[in-house]
């Protein structure tokens, strides 16, 4: 069967844009030194949305990747240089910010303690993929169940060699810093922990034992993501990131359709204003349906595959 919850992991990590997320979560012990990986190329898809003064451009990124894999090249960087502005979903958060967020939506010092909202059979399991993730034990027990379930996530594609500082916004962010492009969002880091903060106790709970039966096959599934991206398959991305989320309409409502849905309007407001804009979200915001191009279709905007 296919899985059902790593779609939303990878959604979950678009939230909190990966490095955000790996500068609060406790990391995993570093791997050996080994030489440098070669460098491999991957054309990812990007889009763009055009009038007589404006132009657009949409593209979807992994937060996590693995060193030595080449993208911002091609029709890509060249998109990006023809840009005044850039926007990725939130501008790349300080260290403090990050932290300071993760305390006012995250953390519960007051009780219960995390295994205590765990349906009893889910403990053993839940305790298993904290020792395995190697966290001490009760580490995790003061956060809410969907950031525990991000930690483990991340702390477990970690281990296996995915990188947030290799992230497609961490090296956008540098590129527009190095360039002088400004650089905003289009939310807050306080936005995007409120999203997962106003799920239902019932489903943060899913969410986080649900991560839990598929962390073994976490890096089997982002590999696969990861290839559909870098051969610039949208099709294959979203059956692979969205296409479970029908079973959980809550979940698809808040990380997914309602949020396209406003992004679809901040691009059909800044089309009235002349311009060149690089734009920069979670690939699986760009597949599938429901997704910001269908989205775009309600003010009668098209995004047109850019081939290279």
């Amino acid at each position: 069967m296919k899985s059902r919850i790593l779609p939303y992991i990878g959604a979950a990590l678009a939230l909190l844009s990966g490095p955000a997320l790996a500068q609060t979560a406790p990391a995993p012990a570093p791997a050996a030194a080994t030489a440098a990986p070669a460098t491999k190329d991957a054309d990812p898809a990007l889009w763009v949305v055009k009038d007589k003064d404006t132009t657009i451009y949409l593209f979807g990124t992994i937060h996590v990747l693995k060193p030595g894999l080449s993208w911002f090249d091609e029709a890509v960087k060249t998109a990006f240089d023809k840009s005044n502005e850039v926007v990725l979903e939130i501008p790349m958060p300080t260290p403090e910010q990050a932290q300071a967020a993760v305390m006012k939506s995250a953390v519960n010092m007051t009780g219960p303690k995390l295994s205590e909202k765990l349906p009893a059979a889910e403990r053993p399991a839940y305790a298993k993929a904290v020792a395995d993730a190697g966290l001490p034990e009760g580490a995790l027990e003061p956060l809410d169940p969907w950031f525990a379930a991000s930690t483990l996530m991340l702390v477990t594609l970690q281990k296996q060699g995915y990188d947030p500082a290799s992230g497609a916004e961490q090296t956008i962010s540098a590129a527009a810093k190095a360039a002088g492009k400004p650089v905003t969002g289009l939310e807050t880091l306080e936005q995007q922990f409120g999203f997962f903060d106003s799920l239902s106790d019932a489903a943060q709970v899913t969410f986080l034992t649900e991560t839990v039966k598929e962390l073994p096959k976490a890096g089997q599934m982002i590999d696969t993501m990861v290839a559909d991206w870098a051969k610039g398959d949208p099709v294959a991305l979203a059956a692979t990131m969205n296409a479970e989320m029908v079973d959980t309409p809550e979940l698809k409502r808040v990380l997914l359709t309602d949020r396209n849905a406003r992004w679809a309007k901040w691009i059909e407001d800044r089309m009235a204003r002349p311009g060149t804009v690089f734009i920069a979200v979670g690939a699986g915001h760009l597949a599938g349906d429901g997704s910001v191009q269908d989205a775009l279709k309600r003010y009668k905007l098209r995004a047109t595959r850019v081939k290279y």
